[in-house]
């Protein structure tokens, strides 16, 4: 998947992340963090798991 990470300050003083497609939709937005490296974790965490499989919750179990 291509895209990129976009970091940014909050007027309050945390941070937080989006993810943005190759066209430029938002497809993620990350919680509020207390610092830069917090984010920046966040980030990587996001990376890591973004290959997880897909449960599908609308259907029902056996």
């Amino acid at each position: 998947m291509s895209g990129k990470y976009e970091l940014y300050a909050e007027r309050s003083g945390g941070f937080q992340f989006r993810l943005k497609a190759n066209n430029g939709e938002v497809i993620a937005t990350s919680e509020s963090y207390h610092s830069k490296a917090e984010a920046l974790k966040g980030i990587e965490a996001l990376k890591t798991h973004v290959k997880s499989h897909v449960v599908d919750m609308t259907e029902p179990e056996d």
